[in-house]
C-alpha cells in the first residue's frame, strides 16, 4: 500500500490524554481575604511582638501554599478551614487572646470567669490541623483506607499542640512578664493541660464531622492530578 493510499493519522490532542487541573478560584479569593486581614490586623496592634508569635504560622505559612500549590494543590475544605484559622490567629495577635472583644462579650452574657478566646483558638489548634494532617498522609503516605489513619491524625495534632505548648513556655522564659499576653493564662494554673484538652477535643471533633466530606474532595482532586 502506498504512502498516498494509507489513512491519515491524527494526534489526539493535549487535553484527551492527559488531566489537567482546573481552575479554582475559592483558594485564590481566600489567600487574598487572608493577606487583608493580615494587614489589618498589624495595623496598631495591642502588642506588637504578640501579633508577631501570633501571626508568624500565617506569614510563614501563606507562602509556603502558595510555592507548593503547582505540584500539591489542597482541597478546597482545606483552604477554607485554613483561611479561618488564620483569621482566627490573626483576631488573637492584634488584641491578644485575653482581651478579643467577641470573648469578652460571650464571658459577659454567659457569666464565664474569663475570656474564653483563647479555648476558641486552642480548640481550632487541633480541628483545622486533623484535616491538614489527614489529607497529608492520604495524599502521601500508604495509610489511607487504614484504620490507624484516625488515631495517627490525632496523636499528630495533639504533639503540635505540645510544642506549641514548649515555644509558650521558652517565649516566658525569655521574656518573663512581657510575654503574658502571648501565654493568655488569665491566672489559670491548669491553662497549658486546657489547652492540650481543646487541641484533642477539635482534632476529634474535625475526623468525626468532616471524614465523608474530606474524602470526597480528596476523591475529585486526584481524579484531575495524579498525586
Amino acid at each position: 500500500m502506498s504512502a498516498a493510499s494509507s489513512p491519515p493519522t491524527s494526534t489526539p490532542p493535549a487535553s484527551a490524554t492527559s488531566r489537567s487541573v482546573p481552575r479554582r478560584p475559592l483558594p485564590v479569593l481566600l489567600a487574598g481575604a487572608v493577606v487583608g486581614v493580615l494587614a489589618l490586623s498589624a495595623w496598631g496592634p495591642h502588642d506588637r511582638l504578640t501579633w508577631f508569635l501570633e501571626t508568624v504560622w500565617v506569614i510563614a505559612g501563606l507562602p509556603l501554599v502558595v510555592l507548593a500549590w503547582r505540584r500539591f494543590p489542597l482541597t478546597d475544605l482545606l483552604c477554607c478551614l485554613l483561611a479561618a484559622h488564620a483569621v482566627v490567629l490573626m483576631v488573637g495577635g492584634h488584641y491578644t487572646y485575653a482581651e478579643v472583644p467577641l470573648g469578652d462579650w460571650v464571658r459577659d452574657t454567659f457569666g464565664l470567669d474569663r475570656n474564653p478566646y483563647d479555648r476558641f483558638g486552642h480548640l481550632m489548634q487541633g480541628f483545622v490541623p486533623a484535616v491538614l494532617v489527614r489529607e497529608l498522609l492520604v495524599r502521601t503516605s500508604p495509610l489511607r483506607g487504614s484504620r490507624w489513619m484516625a488515631p495517627l491524625t490525632v496523636c499528630a495534632c495533639l504533639a503540635f499542640s505540645a510544642v506549641f505548648e514548649m515555644l509558650e513556655w521558652a517565649a516566658a522564659v525569655a521574656g518573663g512578664h512581657a510575654a503574658d499576653a502571648f501565654l493568655a493564662t488569665q491566672g489559670d494554673v491548669w491553662d497549658t493541660q486546657w489547652d492540650m484538652f481543646c487541641a484533642l477535643t477539635g482534632a476529634t471533633a474535625a475526623l468525626l464531622l468532616l471524614g465523608r466530606a474530606h474524602d470526597r474532595q480528596l476523591a475529585a482532586l486526584t481524579d484531575h492530578r495524579i498525586v
